[in-house]
């Protein structure tokens, strides 16, 4: 007991007598090596979120070329994932039903703008190719980076770069020789990326406070909300005959896969390190056509995906600069929360 009460008395002498300039090097060390875990999670994240989002265009080109509405399969896929984390959570973690109010309006809002989107994307994949589809819808990091400089969230020049280079790959991704576009399908895909890249914010947004299950359940149960009433409204037809569900039940696990990991990417590196990571789903879904649906390209789109993949690697270089919820300014300044318990979530969080 002496000899731990001395062990202890020598320690804190030991700080005393440390120059402050030691102590707060070590501090910062401190602080880095946790940034830099916490990037690298995030990063983790990102990419998985990637890997699951691009089978999401495969397997809905799958359910529609095999007897399933656009409407239909976006509501079965949105309305099966969110019934499911919701089992899950009710049932396993219910401190990740807690959330502010704010929280679940900007949840709420997320979650009707990225529903709008889904009805434009699914709309779209049946006028065009799976990896045309994905390819435009790629161009979402641009736009996210347009939301976060309305809400006073300036890119670094890294990413700038980042989104010029992304960019001009997918316009070369795009040229496909002797095979003119449906422009209406191009515009609602445009459309639909206009629309995801804005609920990318609204959620980190959210994300300063809440964990990411929390949210990807409030932003499915709202996307749900707007996709199966628009099925009841607008559609209704049903598959006759023995329709495979393989590519629904496929679809629908990849949107809860894919929720989770992409909030918890957004939570860690922000919503535009996200989006740019999340190209690599293209990558995936350009794979996975080629595969399961015999779509090929031609060699300058080869040379964009040379270019996309270019993009991803400078993820490396990026500063580690995770948001803060410092900022009152901007048009989403107002998802904030009032004042939170540290320990509301407890240790899963």
């Amino acid at each position: 007991m002496k000899g731990a009460l001395r062990q202890t008395g020598y320690n804190d002498l030991t700080k005393l007598l440390q120059p402050n300039w030691v102590q707060h090097i070590s501090e910062s060390d401190k602080r880095l090596a946790g940034l830099s875990k916490k990037q690298t999670a995030g990063i983790w994240a990102a990419f998985s979120s990637a890997l699951f989002l691009g089978m999401a265009p495969v397997f809905g080109k799958l359910a529609i070329t095999q007897g399933f509405t656009p409407f239909a399969v976006v509501a079965l896929r949105t309305g099966l994932a969110a019934g499911i984390m919701l089992v899950v959570i009710l049932l396993f973690y219910r401190q990740y039903l807690y959330i502010f109010p704010v929280g679940l309006i900007g949840c709420a809002l997320a979650g009707v703008i990225n529903g709008l989107g889904s009805l434009f994307y699914y709309l779209a994949l049946q006028r065009l190719d799976a990896s045309v589809g994905q390819l435009l819808y790629s161009l979402y990091p641009f736009f996210v980076a347009l939301w976060l400089i309305l809400d006073h969230q300036p890119p670094s020049p890294l990413t700038l770069f980042r989104i010029i280079l992304a960019t001009a790959a997918v316009l070369l991704l795009t040229n496909v020789p002797n095979h003119p576009m449906d422009l209406v399908g191009v515009v609602m895909m445009i459309g639909a990326s206009i629309l995801y890249a804005m609920h990318l914010p609204i959620n980190q947004r959210v994300l300063y406070e809440v964990p990411a299950p929390t949210v990807a359940l409030y932003t499915l149960l709202s996307m749900s909300a707007v996709v199966i009433p628009a099925y009841l409204i607008f559609d209704r037809a049903w598959p006759v005959g023995t329709v495979p569900w393989g590519p629904v039940i496929g679809l629908t696990f990849v949107t809860v896969f894919s929720r989770i990991a992409l909030f918890l990417g957004v939570k860690k590196i922000g919503g535009m390190q996200t989006a740019l990571l999340g190209l690599a789903e293209l990558l995936i879904a350009i794979f996975f056509s080629k595969l399961l649906l015999g779509e090929s390209f031609a060699l300058t789109q080869w040379l964009g995906a040379l270019g996309l993949g270019l993009s991803l690697i400078l993820v490396m270089y990026e500063k580690p600069t995770p948001p803060t919820h410092s900022g009152k300014t901007g048009w989403l300044s107002w998802i904030r929360p009032p004042s939170l318990p540290k320990d509301v979530f407890g240790p899963y969080e």
